[in-house]
């Protein structure tokens, strides 16, 4: 693997990475419609006025998500050029590295897509989370190209079910912002004061959502006692700052750059768990 190839991979995830939590500025500040209906360009402008704060998030997320469509495009391009002129750089995973870009390159596609469904839909908030998870999943095969690891060798279901768990912790928080059942459950750690709760459907995705971060907490402090490492170290201390924000959040209120910080730390929580089980 080419240097070259290893940190165009590893800037395609950084700014993979700041969409994510752009993305989740735009849901807290409202701007999802900020450029209208209209997909791709901006209130039908490719620069459009940006004198209103909405409208300058949503630009921005856009403009970021272009930056990111290029890089993985010449991280596809670039790899089909190594292997095609039998560059010695990608040996011996010269099969594997450009699979693994172009599985990128055709998760930006879903991507893309799904960004488009979404402005014209006017944010159901299905496509939302299908968007947020699709982003995560592209993430997750930048930081594999970038590293070339593959997963540790072992208990490869637990590996499984970790990563499994933490991809649906960080979609149902998704679920939980977009359906408005954040401010459902108040107090920490119980939801109102109650095992379970009695508020209604929107409590329950809340509740569910806690649960699940609980149960990640658990998971990734077994996981780290039986293969202690600096990043399994770091992992640890990612999920327990991330349940710190969430308890934070909800008893100051919900503000919005709480909300914000949380989500980014839920998504270098995700990006965590990859790298640590990767070897």
């Amino acid at each position: 693997m080419t240097r070259r190839y290893t940190v165009l991979a590893g800037t395609a995830a950084a700014v993979t990475y700041l969409l994510i939590v752009l993305g989740a500025v735009v849901r807290i500040t409202g701007s999802g419609m900020g450029c209208g209906d209209h997909w791709p360009l901006c209130n039908g402008r490719l620069f459009p006025p940006l004198d209103d704060i909405g409208t300058l998030i949503e630009w921005s997320h856009r403009l970021v998500a272009a930056v990111v469509s290029a890089l993985v495009a010449g991280l596809a391009l670039y790899t089909w050029r190594l292997r095609r002129s039998g560059f010695p750089g990608l040996a011996p995973g010269v099969s594997r590295a450009s699979s693994i870009a172009y599985i990128a390159l055709g998760l930006l596609v879903i991507q893309v897509l799904l960004g488009a469904v979404t402005v014209w839909l006017e944010l159901p908030p299905w496509s939302v989370i299908l968007h947020l998870g699709t982003a995560m999943l592209l993430l997750a095969v930048l930081l594999r190209a970038a590293t070339g690891g593959r997963l540790t060798p072992g208990d490869s279901r637990g590996i499984t079910a970790l990563l499994g768990l933490t991809f649906i912790t960080v979609l149902f928080g998704a679920l939980t912002a977009n359906l408005g059942a954040a401010a459902a459950c108040g107090g920490f750690p119980l939801c109102n004061g109650e095992i379970i709760p009695s508020a209604g459907g929107l409590a329950h995705i809340h509740w569910t959502h806690r649960l699940l971060a609980y149960a990640l907490a658990i998971a990734v402090v077994v996981w780290a006692v039986r293969r202690p490492s600096r990043r399994s170290r770091w992992l640890v201390a990612l999920v327990l700052a991330q349940v710190a924000l969430g308890a934070a959040t909800v008893l100051m209120g919900l503000p919005a750059g709480m909300q914000a910080a949380h989500l980014a730390v839920g998504a270098a929580v995700w990006g965590g768990a990859v790298l640590a089980l990767l070897k």
